[in-house]
C-alpha cells in the first residue's frame, strides 16, 4: 500500500508535466496543478491510513 501512496503524487506529476509540455506551457504556469495533486495524493493517503488504522 506504500507503494501506491508514494507513486500516486509522481505519476500525477509526470502525467501533469506532460501535459504541460504538450501545450507549450511552463512550469510555473502549470503551479496550481501540483498544488492540487499535492493536496489529492494527501487526501487519498490519509483516506488510507484511517482505513488502516480503523481495521486493525
Amino acid at each position: 500500500m506504500l507503494k501506491i501512496i508514494v507513486l500516486l503524487p509522481l505519476v500525477l506529476s509526470l502525467i501533469w508535466v506532460g501535459y504541460l509540455k504538450v501545450n507549450q506551457y511552463s512550469l510555473a504556469d502549470g503551479k496550481q496543478g501540483f498544488k492540487y495533486i499535492f493536496i489529492f495524493s494527501s487526501v487519498i493517503a490519509l483516506f488510507f491510513t484511517f482505513m488502516y488504522f480503523v481495521t486493525q
